[in-house]
């Protein structure tokens, strides 16, 4: 079954970390740019970060830059998104996507609150 999956997220507080993680399978994981999208409450679905196949390509929403940091493992079809100094504004179900085939996984939800 061709899915991802995403975890890792939870409630923290302000200026707090999160490493949220998203396995692939069913498809060769490395031959593929990924992304994760968000979507905060009653706000519609938002890029959030890219990256290239093997990893050395990255990019970032300008509200993001410098703060959340997207890698990838390949050989453990796993891609992570480092996520530190957090705000009440990045609240939100994350999501791993894989564009070219279509395929999001179900979502993680992070909630940054004191």
């Amino acid at each position: 079954q061709v899915q991802l999956v995403e975890s890792g997220g939870g409630l923290v507080q302000p200026g707090g970390s999160l490493r949220l993680s998203c396995v692939g399978s069913g498809f060769n994981f490395s031959r593929y740019r990924m992304n994760w999208l968000r979507q905060a409450p009653g706000k519609g679905l938002e890029w959030v970060s890219h990256i290239s196949v093997g990893g050395a390509l990255t990019m970032y929403d300008e509200s993001v830059r410098g703060r959340f940091t997207i890698s990838r493992d390949n050989p453990k079809s796993t891609m992570y998104l480092q996520m530190n100094d957090l705000k009440p504004e990045d609240t939100a179900v994350y999501y791993c996507n894989v564009t070219s085939l279509g395929l999001r996984g179900p979502g993680t939800q992070v909630t940054v609150s004191s």
